[in-house]
C-alpha cells in the first residue's frame, strides 16, 4: 500500500513539474527608448487574458504566453512613459524580448502663482489609532485614498504624504508612492500627479511613515487628490512575479481607519482595474486606508 502511495505521489509531482517546465513563457526586459536604461517595477500584462507580471528592479519580467486566444497584446505601462503594446501569439516562446518604451510628453501649462500667506493644511486620516484589520497587496496592486479638501481651502503644493505601516508582515519592504487626480470613471484615480518613480521603504512598522514630496512641486487639485501605495517586488526575493501565482503578500501591511462615513479608498489590480471599497463596520463607518497628506494652504 505504501509503495503504491509513493508511486502516486511521485507521479503527481512529476506531472506538475513537467507542466511548469512545458509552460510557454515570454521573457524580456523593459528599457527606456532613449537611454536604454532598464525600467524597474513596470506592469506587463496580456490584454485579453488579463494576466501579467511586474518587472524587477532590473526591468526583467516573465509572463506566460497566451493560452486562450490565438493572439494577444502584451501591454506595457511604466510611470512617466507612454503605453506600449506588443503583438504576441499563442504557444510562441519569446525568451529574449527587449521592449523599448518612450517617455510620455508632458504638456506644460501656465504657471499660476497664488498670492497670500502660506500655512500647512492636513488632509486625510487624523487619528493615530488604527482600526482592526490589515490591508495587503500583491506586486503591482495599489490602494488609493482620497485626501479630500472638505473645508474648500485654497490649496498650493503637496508637502508630504504619510502611510500608517502595520507592525506585521515585512514593514521595511519597498513600495512606490502614487498621486492621482480623481478624474476617472465615477471619480476614480486616473491622471498621475507624481510622474517620477518614487520608491521608498519604512524603517519599521506600527507607526506613520512620511514621504517628503516638496522637491516635485506638485500642485494639489482644489477638490483634493488620491494618495496611493503600490506594492513592488524586492529583487532579493523575486525575479519577477506572475499575478496569477498562488501568492502570499510578502511586503508591508497598511492599517485601516474607520473615521469616515463615506468610502474614499479604491483598490487597483491588473485584472479589474480600479474598484471602490465599500466595506463598513457595525457603526456604519467605512473601511478606509490610513493615509494622510500635508499641503500648502493659501490664506
Amino acid at each position: 500500500m505504501l509503495k503504491h502511495l509513493l508511486l502516486i505521489v511521485l507521479f503527481v509531482v512529476s506531472t506538475v513539474t513537467s507542466g511548469w517546465a512545458q509552460q510557454v513563457q515570454i521573457k524580456g526586459v523593459i528599457v527606456d527608448k532613449d537611454t536604454k536604461e532598464p525600467l524597474p517595477f513596470t506592469s506587463v500584462g496580456l490584454k485579453n487574458e488579463q494576466i501579467g507580471a511586474l518587472s524587477n528592479e532590473h526591468g526583467q519580467f516573465i509572463v506566460p504566453a497566451p493560452t486562450k486566444n490565438a493572439d494577444d497584446s502584451l501591454i506595457v505601462t511604466a510611470l512617466g512613459y507612454a503605453r506600449r503594446s506588443v503583438f504576441v501569439k499563442r504557444g510562441t516562446s519569446l525568451p529574449n524580448l527587449t521592449i523599448e518604451v518612450p517617455r510620455r510628453a508632458v504638456a506644460l501649462g501656465n504657471v499660476v502663482v497664488k498670492a497670500g500667506k502660506i500655512k500647512n493644511l492636513g488632509l486625510g486620516a487624523k487619528t493615530d489609532n488604527p482600526g482592526e484589520g490589515m490591508i495587503q497587496g500583491l506586486p503591482g496592486s495599489q490602494y488609493a485614498f482620497f485626501v479630500k479638501n472638505d473645508k474648500k481651502k485654497r490649496l498650493g503644493n503637496v508637502r508630504t504624504v504619510s502611510f500608517y505601516i502595520g507592525e506585521n508582515g515585512f514593514p521595511r519592504e519597498p513600495f512606490r508612492v502614487r498621486l492621482y487626480k480623481a478624474d476617472g470613471n465615477y471619480n476614480a484615480p486616473n491622471t498621475d500627479l507624481l510622474t517620477e518613480n518614487v520608491v521608498v521603504s519604512a524603517p519599521q512598522g506600527g507607526q506613520w511613515y512620511t514621504v517628503d514630496l516638496t522637491p516635485y512641486n506638485i500642485m494639489a487639485p482644489e477638490e483634493g487628490f488620491f494618495v496611493a501605495m503600490e506594492w513592488v517586488v524586492s529583487g532579493d526575493k523575486f525575479f519577477a512575479t506572475n499575478f496569477m501565482d498562488d501568492y502570499t503578500p510578502y511586503g508591508q501591511i497598511m492599517r485601516p481607519t474607520f473615521e469616515f462615513k463615506e468610502s474614499r479608498t479604491w483598490n487597483y489590480s491588473m485584472s479589474k482595474g480600479w474598484s471602490l471599497i465599500t466595506a463598513a463596520n457595525g457603526q456604519g463607518l467605512r473601511y478606509n486606508a490610513m493615509i494622510k497628506a500635508e499641503v500648502d494652504m493659501i490664506k
